[in-house]
């Protein structure tokens, strides 16, 4: 009860409640802008942690991407243009309601169900937390081998896409967690005599690299700068949502629980889970004529599952030190760079953490509702920011953001490059998030792997001999297997099919 009082007392004392409303208002204006994401916000949130405590570090991002998913939604109301990958799932549908004159009731049940959504994360992160990390304070390192090998298999599964094209970003991020001096045996690895890169790919100026410096280069190859921005009135926005809390109470439901599923499952993120949801909410619909030519009842469902699944995302960050997505992937660096380190521990070495970072989320998806009304009604001039503004402030925020972890050039230079690498991948349809969690994750995989073999002297057989060791080993090879398993099945079915033509069946 102390942590949990002293927790509190942290979370509201003055300088955390001015980084949480700073951090509002940052991460309204950012997901209100159209291309430029959560995680490119909280990669350029890192140099300001310098000059935090560990709490309001945590807290900056905790409110940050809360009211970023969330205002993705506006742009998306507005411009038919999501301002996050998360709100793409049911951009058509928003815009199409807005040009029927019903942007009030998009915009309401936009905030109001993130809102929601958002609470039920929260939830879902106090109570399953705690229990999973005395269960983690179980696993070997055979434990933490599979949940990483997990981990880096569902973020090739979940991503944009071509698998193909995400096993080989996972890959790339991989072989850059293994430059440097080799974690078991201490010999350099990938250095080609280069001293700088003896402690390996500093990973803050390689993940502002591959977001930040790649948003800023696609930006600048845009053409357009502006935008036709249709109004919106303010007044009575929230009339008539009521209803539809009544009506779709069971979407609603739904939906969170997905978000919050997808959000354990490590590698994956908010957009799969807006994405997902959209698909449960049409599949189950008795008015699926109505999905992408305005449905409120799909902005209820995707809506509620976005943010319901960034709380979820902090599960296994909090818990085994794994991401849950991107965003979590720069949490884990802020929680190394203050000292901490995440994983079962943390919640025994620093509780009064962990309940701040709790009522964080609680505190950030209350504030949503007067804050992302605010927001709705000074959209418009949000929307008006010119870009050849914006882009030089994002550059320089990157560049300062990348040279002060280490005071070292060398890692401007790991930023210039990872971020044209991180472009062109985009520009030809690779995902860059994988790169982020192959780098987290890689030296955790590897670590463990070796210490394994070492302890089994080389019998692979005995990964499988511990029961949660197993369990996880089994569900990782399934899930390599399944994409082959799929081919199979595909090819056995277009031959029966082609016999079937033919008159041979």
């Amino acid at each position: 009860m102390e942590a949990l009082f002293h927790g509190i007392l942290m979370l509201f004392s003055l300088k955390t409640l001015f980084v949480i409303v700073a951090c509002s208002f940052y991460g309204l204006f950012v997901g209100s802008i159209p291309g430029l994401s959560a995680t490119l916000a909280a990669s350029l949130l890192v140099p300001f942690t310098f000059f935090m405590d560990p709490l309001p570090a945590l807290c900056s991002i905790v409110s940050m991407s809360a009211m970023a998913i969330f205002a993705g939604d506006i742009p998306a109301a507005l411009i038919r243009i999501p301002g996050t990958p998360s709100s793409a799932a049911y951009t058509q549908d928003s815009f199409a309601l807005t040009q029927q004159g019903k942007s009030q009731l998009v915009l309401g049940t936009d905030i109001l169900f993130s809102a929601v959504g958002g609470l039920m994360g929260a939830a879902v992160l106090m109570t399953s937390a705690p229990l999973l990390a005395n269960v983690a304070m179980k696993f070997s390192t055979f434990e933490y081998f599979w949940l990483a090998a997990l981990g880096l298999s569902a973020t090739v599964m979940v991503s944009a896409g071509s698998q193909a094209k995400g096993a080989i970003a996972m890959c790339l991020g991989l072989f850059l967690s293994t430059i440097g001096v080799d974690i078991t045996l201490g010999y350099p690895r990938f250095t080609f005599g280069n001293v700088a890169l003896l402690t390996g790919v500093s990973f803050i100026p390689a993940m502002i690299g591959v977001f930040g410096i790649s948003e800023v280069m696609r930006n600048v190859s845009q053409r357009r700068m502006d935008f036709a921005i249709t109004k919106v009135k303010t007044r009575g926005i929230f009339a008539g949502v009521g209803h539809l809390f009544k009506k779709y109470q069971w979407n609603m439901w739904r939906s969170g629980f997905i978000g919050i599923i997808i959000g354990i499952l490590p590698g994956a993120g908010a957009d799969i889970a807006a994405w997902i949801a959209y698909a449960a909410s049409k599949r189950a619909s008795k008015e699926k004529e109505l999905y992408g030519k305005g449905s409120i009842e799909a902005i209820v469902d995707a809506g509620t599952a976005n943010n319901a699944c960034l709380a979820g995302d902090w599960v296994p960050a909090l818990v085994f030190g794994i991401p849950g997505d991107s965003i979590t992937a720069v949490v884990i660096g802020v929680i190394f760079m203050k000292g901490l380190r995440p994983g079962p521990m943390i919640f025994e070495q620093h509780p009064e953490i962990i309940y701040g970072v709790y009522f964080a989320f609680i505190l950030a998806n209350l504030l949503m509702v007067p804050f992302g009304w605010l927001a709705v009604k000074v959209s418009s001039q949000m929307l008006r920011v010119p870009k050849n503004i914006l882009v030089p402030i994002i550059l320089m925020f990157a560049i300062t953001g990348a040279f002060a972890i280490n005071n070292d050039v060398f890692d401007i230079i790991t930023l210039g490059v990872l971020g044209i690498v991180g472009y062109f991948m985009e520009r030809n349809d690779y995902p860059v998030a994988p790169i982020v969690l192959g780098l987290v994750l890689g030296p955790i995989l590897e670590h463990n792997f070796m210490m394994s073999m070492i302890k089994t002297d080389w019998n692979l057989l005995l990964f499988f001999t511990r029961p949660i060791s197993a369990l996880l080993g089994i569900c990782t090879v399934a899930m390599w297997l399944f994409p082959f398993l799929m081919v199979f099945l595909e090819k056995t079915k277009d031959k029966k099919n082609g016999l079937k033509k033919n008159g041979l069946a």
